[in-house]
This record gives C-alpha cells, structure tokens and sequence, in this order.
C-alpha cells in the first residue's frame, strides 16, 4: 500500500494534522516542519501546461512547499506560449517551448509529464534519457507496445518512472486498501461493484476516466486474468469514440471478480464515483473520494471514516491524493521510500483499457496478458473504423 507519506502524520482527510493544530498552535499547518525541511533538495519541471497541471498538480506543489519540502519548480515546457508563459510568470519560473530545451538547459532532477496522452511515451523517454525522473499523468502511454518499452527503458537505466495513479493515495482508498489486505472476509473471492459518471463525452472514456477505475480495482483486488465488455452508444460529434457507456467484467481468479459500469452520459456534477467491495460477513464502500463505509457486522454498527467540512482547513490537494502521490515520488527519488506505484501499473492499466476495446468489439472474453504487438495491431485496426 502506499506509504504514509504526509509528513508522518498518516492520513489527513484533508485536514491539518491535530498534533500541529492544537498542540503547535498552528491551525494551517504551515509552522516550521523538520521532517521536511531536512529533505534533500529537488528541482522539478513540468511538460504540459494545460488544465490537469494548473489545477491540480501546481497547486498540490504549492502546497507541499508551504509544508516546507525543498522541492523548487525551475520550469515548463509546453508549445502554447499563452498557457506556457501564464504558468512562468504564475509560479515563477522559466518557459520553454520544446521540452528538449527544458531537460538540457535545467537539468531537472524530476519531471512531472502532463501533456497530452499521444506525447506521453516520447516525453518520458526523453527524460529517462536524461536521468531525469518521470512522474506520467494517465493514462501512462497510448500502446503497449509503448508502456513495455517505457517500462524496459527505467529498469536499464535505473531512473525512477511513476504512472500517476493519484486515487491510491486519496485517503477513503487507502484505507478500503488496508481493510482488504487485513480482514479475513475478504481473503478470497471478493466481488467489487465500481461506476463512474460523466456527462460529456470529449474525454475518451476508457484512457481518460475509467482508467481510475481500472487501476482501483487493482489496487484492490490484484492483477486480471480476463475481461468481457460491452459498449453501449456512440460519442456524437466531432470525438469519435465506439461508446458513451460500457460494461466491464474482470475476473481475478482466485481474488474474484468485479463488475465496472462506465459512463460519459451521464451527469458530471453529482456523485461521480463509487467503490464498493463485498466478501464473507464484511463489505465497505466508498463514494467520491469523500467517504468511507465499513460494515462487518450484522448487529454492530456501521464503521464510517467522513471528514467533518470546516472550510478553512480542507485542502482538496491532499484529499484527492496528488499531494501524497507527489510528495512519495520525491521521496522515492530521494531514496527515503520504496516505490509503491511502479511503470508496470501503468502497463497493465493501458492493457485493461486495450483488452476492454477487444472485448467489447468482440463480444468474446479476452484473457490476459495481451501479446502488446498483436493486441496494438487489433487496436489500432478498430481505431480507423471508428
């Protein structure tokens, strides 16, 4: 499971640590931090200046710099000079227009790649090239054959590679992760019940959405060994794409098994995602990232983990898991923490969406693993007819 990152005070929901808040008297948390600042120093670049940087990642950097990590932003590169120069002058630092200046004139020691997917392989080579340590926003890579090669170029090389999988590190999973692993009634064929909601569909709904959904049930329940789809709808427009809603059954053998709805017509904000796992006398769920159910009695009552909303003290960054996720990759660079999301989580993320478009195009079971060649070829055929 991932480690307890958040500056040793484990999970936060969100919140400042009640050690800083009443016994430092420091109710935001920003009071001098030792177990931070200590840290070796890191200089950080960002490829992609686009919304998923801006606001999600930048920010959660803020913060983990006002928590006192020496971590300094030196640069980013993104060929739109409007949204490239906007982040400059924002955040303080240099723009570049091709990420090969960034990586040769910083010298970065981490980048975090959030541009768009079809670029995402070439980046993250370019750095490991480097020596540069690589952070993906998902998905990893548009091919398997891409992810392997990714995976295969960190490992001859040494430098560190992470696919961003930030839901592992928002509390409410965390903690479902730890039930899981722990208790006996879900030591083997536990069925989880996934679905995730939008209501639009210029995002493609597998690589840009259900892959959260995809790498949960992993986090959750281990590796798949097969997968049946069925795609329902077709995106109307100018994004073409073979389904607004899906189906999706994996089979995790002897772990069980879990049934996924997927939807880009539905409503976006209203509750947009939800977990639930069931075994043997004991079943949780979690809605939104925001709160954790767990029941494992008949007669006693329910066990819920909700963070209580006081608005000063809340900060999405860390509750929906980019702080942690961010703060455990410098560590893993810096040496102090294994890694806890490794590149072939990222592959086999890319192979369950691969395996997903066969198999809802083929009506048929697709057992796993892919051949990545063979299965990219298939893809890539159903991707001109779209």
């Amino acid at each position: 499971m991932p480690p307890q990152s958040s500056g040793g005070f484990g999970d936060l929901y969100g919140h400042t640590p009640l050690e800083k808040m009443f016994a430092g008297a420091d109710v935001y948390g920003v009071g001098f931090d030792h177990y931070r600042a200590d840290r070796r120093p890191l200089r950080l670049a960002i490829i992609g200046a686009g919304g998923v940087a801006q606001s999600k990642w930048l920010p959660a950097l803020g913060r983990l710099r006002t928590l006192w990590d020496p971590v300094e932003l030196v640069g980013v590169a993104d060929p739109a000079e409007d949204q490239g120069r906007k982040v400059a002058r924002v955040h303080g630092c240099r723009w570049y227009h091709d990420h090969g200046q960034l990586l040769s004139q910083e010298k970065p020691d981490v980048v975090l790649i959030t541009s768009p997917d079809r670029f995402h392989a070439e980046h993250a080579q370019a750095a490991l090239e480097a020596g540069v340590a690589a952070l993906v926003e998902k998905p990893f890579c548009t091919s398997l054959a891409e992810a392997e090669g990714m995976c295969r170029q960190s490992a001859a090389t040494g430098v560190t590679l992470m696919p961003i999988a930030n839901l592992r590190f928002s509390p409410p999973f965390r903690r479902a992760r730890q039930f899981v692993a722990s208790l006996q009634g879900f030591s083997a064929d536990a069925v989880l019940l996934g679905k995730m909601h939008l209501g639009y569909d210029y995002v493609d709904l597998l690589e840009g959405a259900t892959v959260h959904l995809f790498d949960l049930t992993r986090f959750l329940l281990g590796d798949v060994v097969e997968v049946r789809a069925r795609g329902l709808g077709r995106a109307e427009g100018a994004h073409r794409y073979p389904c607004r809603q899906a189906v999706i059954s994996l089979d995790f053998g002897q772990a069980g098994a879990a049934q996924l709805f997927t939807s880009a017509s539905d409503l976006s904000l209203k509750p947009w995602l939800r977990v639930e796992v069931h075994g043997q006398g004991t079943w949780l769920v979690v809605d939104d990232v925001f709160e954790l159910v767990l029941y494992d009695s008949e007669t006693g009552p329910a066990k819920v983990w909700k963070p209580v909303l006081a608005n000063t003290l809340l900060f999405d960054e860390e509750f929906g898991g980019y702080l942690p996720q961010l703060e455990h990759f410098l560590q893993v660079v810096r040496g102090e923490e294994q890694p806890s999301v490794t590149p072939m989580d990222g592959y086999r993320a890319v192979e369950l969406i691969t395996a997903t478009h066969l198999a809802m195009a083929s009506g048929k079971a697709v057992p796993l693993p892919l051949d990545a060649n063979e299965a990219d070829a298939e893809l890539a055929l159903l991707r001109s007819q779209w």
